[in-house]
This record gives structure tokens, sequence and C-alpha cells, in this order.
């Protein structure tokens, strides 16, 4: 059963640009940026993958030319309550230490999957 909310709650998205090869104590960045969202218990966290971009040194990194495509762009992606997004800035801002980071308003519709028993 799901449980469906129709009327939109305010929250808040928080986007991280990074490079595919940026790490954070060993570990690909993006990945420990997720795993702390998870620890915060957010409400969703999502990595995307892109295939060109650059960042602000205006730096191209493309898939279409192999020499270049070693640190492809990513987006992590994480979206909660604004007081728990607002929490968690700080850390997430500590760890990106080459990137960009934007907070926006959303307004979110919450499907939740219940148990059955």
């Amino acid at each position: 059963m799901t449980t469906r909310q129709t009327t939109p709650i305010p929250g808040k998205r928080i986007r991280i640009f990074v490079g595919e090869a940026q790490e954070w104590r060993g570990k690909p960045l993006y990945r420990a940026l997720v795993e702390v969202a998870e620890q915060h218990d957010v409400l969703v966290a999502t990595v995307l993958h892109g295939i060109e971009g650059f960042g602000p040194e205006h730096l191209l990194s493309t898939e279409r030319l192999p020499d270049i495509s070693e640190n492809l762009p990513m987006i992590v992606e994480i979206i909660d309550e604004e007081a728990q997004v607002e929490a968690l800035l700080p850390l997430l801002d500590h760890m990106v230490q080459q990137g960009t980071i934007t907070v926006a308003s959303v307004e979110m519709l919450v499907r939740k999957r219940s148990a059955l028993w």
C-alpha cells in the first residue's frame, strides 16, 4: 500500500556539482556525499552522471573524447524538509573542496510505501 500526499509541502533541494574523479577520504566524493545524506536520514538523495560539462575553471570534460573523459561531471541531489537540509548543508560544504553547491526551495509531494503487516 502506498500513502499519498496530495498537498505539496515546502522543502529544499541541494544540488552539488563535482567531478567524477574527486575523492573524500579514499572514496569517490559523490558516494561519500550520498552516504552522509543517508546517515542523516534525508528523504531523497541521488547521483546523476553527466556526459559533458565544465566547472568554474571551464575545463571541458566529455565522454566524446577519451583523453578528457577522466573527470566527467556528477550531480548529487538531496531533497528534504528545510530544517533537515539547513542542518546538513555545513557538513556538505566542508566536504566539497572544489565544486558548486546550490540550494533551492521546492514543493514536495511525498509518496511512501507503508508496511503491509
